[in-house]
């Protein structure tokens, strides 16, 4: 674990200045951070997860509490993926930082993996690592795209109702997911990423299979659909807190 280095607003992106308002927004409406917390933020090496540590450095230096983060990367030592330059931008940018290494799936080939199982492993492994090292809280770099896409998914796919939640509570309160970028759209974390230029450090951004995936195809429908209602995205993300109750169907 590395030291840690503070900027000055002066020195920052102003698109980082914008998304980390946002970002205080999506926290303090969902009471996402408290005094105290410690917050592994799960860092796979995507523009997301990557962006989400400058967001919440900028948030610390603002925040009238205390609390404290750490990137956290799940490194199952795949036969193709190598997290040395990961380790050296946490390094360069003086990001208190941890690889936690899993045998789970060591040997195997990271795009060959199927996208279940990948998560489902690298989330075990967040969680004990968690409880191990006195995290109360775990960070995801979701986005809006991200929770919106997921309602769908749940319905298409799963024949439920229900969400990424921006702030859920685990294992009898002892720990909690948090998403601080839930307010966030997709591009605009795209456009940050550029500004930041991290768009090359690649990493285990996301399941090496996402482009043929039902996510893909949810993404892909809903480009088509924003472009004759712009506040679709919204409205999805909306509806979820805006339930009417007695039109659900009952058995």
């Amino acid at each position: 674990m590395k030291g840690f280095i503070k900027s000055k607003d002066k020195d920052l992106p102003p698109l980082l200045l914008d998304v980390s308002k946002r970002a205080g927004k999506a926290i303090g409406d969902y009471a996402m951070i408290q005094e105290g917390d410690k917050i592994a933020v799960a860092v796979s090496g995507g523009k997301d997860s990557i962006s989400l540590l400058h967001v919440l450095r900028h948030r610390q230096s603002l925040a009238p509490i205390n609390f404290e983060f750490a990137a956290v990367h799940i490194d199952f030592e795949f036969e193709d993926f190598n997290p040395a330059k990961l380790i050296e931008y946490f390094e360069v940018h003086g990001f208190p930082y941890y690889v936690e290494k899993v045998l789970a799936m060591k040997g195997e080939r990271w795009e060959d993996i199927e996208c279940y199982w990948w998560s489902k492993n690298r989330r075990k492994a967040l969680f004990e690592f968690a409880a191990k090292n006195g995290f109360n809280k775990i960070a995801f770099g979701h986005h809006l795209d991200d929770i919106v896409e997921t309602i769908l998914l749940n319905q298409f796919y799963r024949a439920e109702i229900g969400a990424m939640r921006p702030n859920q509570s685990m294992f009898d309160g002892k720990l909690s997911i948090i998403r601080p970028l839930a307010y966030e759209r997709e591009e605009n974390m795209r456009l940050l990423a550029d500004e930041l230029g991290i768009q090359s450090i690649g990493g285990q951004s996301k399941c090496a299979n996402d482009e043929t995936s039902h996510r893909m195809l949810i993404k892909k429908m809903l480009r088509d659909f924003e472009k004759d209602n712009p506040q679709i995205m919204k409205n999805i993300f909306n509806s979820v807190k805006n339930v009417k109750a007695e039109y659900l169907l009952n058995t």
